[in-house]
């Protein structure tokens, strides 16, 4: 007896009409395969909602400072201060007098933002500078490679302090300022997949046929380098929020009265004896977001990558 194949076991089903739904059941896409691994990691997925309940916090931030604490982000009262953690103070008093967990809510706002608005500009240049010097070639790609290598040379955390210490930069200057030091690693990364992407059938097809080189570059070259842009940029932001906070801590970054999770440390570590809270609180929510991130950073480096696909 000859066995029967799967298409004609999926035909033989057809004409006798019993469907087999099985054997025509549309192939998972990449993203579908990708998000089938990466809901199978339980702590990945613990991890991805402290992290929502985190932002969620940082833009609601106003809300919960009216509705929950009752206290705006500066008020003082010297008369109130180290008080302990209390049903009007939940997180109790700094030194002078002001709600904790007011300032770290707002303290997230500016923490994650800047580490927000860092990486997307990281990505936008990253990508593009790597796209570029990829698909063009020649001088264009050994005028800004070498550029890259001298950057990568210099240690980023010493131009970020030379220039805190020069200039009082705000949230949205931070973030320019790491953004534009952090995105070497990821052009070079685009960099070198796209040199084995350029030669492929449907890039030569598409030059062949007269599509411009923005259109060739957006459409049919950087579609198949985004998992490594969302990989850089999940493991990206971790980093970030800690340069914010070692900036902030060494008063180079934000500037009080501005609340971060990074100057809260640099107010308190002065009064450790008086309350301890001032040091565990903002600390603990700075390991909690890097921990958070970097587990979900890993489980998505995981579902993404190719070699996994089925």
């Amino acid at each position: 007896m000859v066995a029967e194949i799967p298409s004609q076991r999926a035909a033989t089903a057809v004409l006798s009409g019993q469907e087999d739904r099985s054997a025509f059941r549309k192939p998972r896409s990449n993203a579908a395969r990708a998000w089938r691994r990466f809901r199978g990691n339980k702590m990945a997925l613990a991890a991805l909602v402290v992290i929502g309940v985190l932002v969620l916090t940082a833009l609601c931030a106003p809300l919960i400072s009216r509705y929950i604490t009752h206290y705006s982000v500066s008020k003082q009262s010297l008369l109130d201060n180290f008080d302990p953690a209390s049903r009007a103070h939940w997180f109790g008093t700094d030194e002078l007098g002001r709600d904790v967990l007011t300032r770290i809510v707002y303290g997230a706002q500016v923490s994650l933002g800047v580490a927000a608005l860092a990486v997307v500009v990281a990505v936008v240049v990253g990508t593009l500078v790597g796209a570029v010097a990829a698909y063009y070639g020649g001088w264009v790609d050994t005028v800004l490679m070498r550029f890259v290598d001298l950057m990568l040379s210099i240690p980023g955390l010493i131009l970020l302090i030379l220039i805190g210490a020069l200039f009082r930069v705000g949230p949205v200057v931070l973030s320019v300022v790491i953004a534009l030091l952090g995105w070497f690693g990821l052009s070079r990364l685009v960099r070198s997949e796209i040199l084995s992407i350029r030669r492929r059938e449907y890039v030569e097809a598409a030059r062949v046929i007269g599509a411009p080189d923005r259109v060739i570059i957006t459409r049919h070259i950087l579609p198949n380098v985004t998992h490594l842009v969302i990989i850089f940029a999940t493991n990206a932001v971790p980093g970030f929020i800690l340069t914010e906070a070692a900036l902030s801590f060494l008063g180079l970054g934000i500037q009080p009265p501005t609340p971060s999770w990074g100057n809260m440390l640099t107010n308190a570590q002065q009064y450790l004896t008086k309350s301890k809270g001032l040091v565990f609180i903002p600390g603990f929510f700075i390991a909690l977001t890097v921990l958070a991130l970097i587990i979900v950073g890993n489980a998505l480096r995981e579902a993404l990558d190719p070699r996994l696909s089925k």
